[in-house]
């Protein structure tokens, strides 16, 4: 094994601090804009983001700002609140081992460009060799295509990398298509029905995983 890619939201951090800081002011504006509830304009809003789940268009706040004529910007956001974007206590011990150890370092992530600027200001970025966002390739998680960009970028075989993220579906399956290692961080002790070829709860446990991948 000489990479290891990672999934950014619910894997390396949380965004829900600043979401939660944000939609109260979305759903106020909606109401005065639409001439409606604050709950009603809770349901609308809502409900276009579940209606277009895992789509291209359902990873980017701005698609959804913009829909709805609400004049944020997601990277204002993140440089006005960078406070607001949470890294799991786990993450960064575990970054500085691998790179210590000489693993390949990578990002894959279905969201926009601007995750780069949410790695920053949380002070990840650093850490990686590689970061690929949707809109190097077109593509989001689990196609191929974002997948065997990051691996050829970092020069490795898909055979030797291993990707971490928490959604069975885009992150695990999307590795595992492509003969890659899928891991899947379980946070939140759910049922991953034996998919993931390791499932682990938090990033101290790599190291076992690594041990057995040698």
């Amino acid at each position: 094994m000489k990479a290891v890619l990672f999934d950014i939201d619910g894997t390396l951090l949380t965004e829900e601090p600043l979401i939660m800081l944000f939609l109260p002011w979305v759903y106020n504006e909606l109401s005065k804009k639409l001439g409606i509830n604050k709950e009603e304009a809770r349901n609308r809003f809502m409900a276009e983001i579940m209606g277009r789940r895992e789509t291209y268009d359902w990873h980017d706040w701005n698609f959804f700002f913009s829909l709805f004529g609400v004049g944020l910007r997601y990277e204002e956001l993140l440089r006005e609140y960078p406070h607001k974007i949470h890294v799991y206590p786990d993450v960064l011990p575990n970054l500085e081992w691998l790179r210590e150890e000489g693993y390949k370092l990578g990002v894959v992530t279905s969201g926009p460009s601007y995750q780069r600027l949410k790695l920053r200001v949380a002070k990840l970025d650093r850490y990686f060799d590689v970061i690929v966002t949707r809109d190097d390739v077109n593509a989001i998680k689990p196609e191929p295509k974002i997948f065997l960009y990051a691996v050829e970028r970092l020069g490795v075989e898909p055979s030797e990398a291993m990707m971490i993220g928490d959604s069975l579906q885009q992150d695990v399956y999307g590795a595992k298509n492509i003969g890659m290692t899928g891991i899947w961080i379980n946070r939140k002790n759910e049922n991953g029905y034996g998919f993931a070829d390791f499932e682990i709860r938090t990033f101290h446990e790599l190291r076992k995983v690594l041990e057995v991948l040698k």
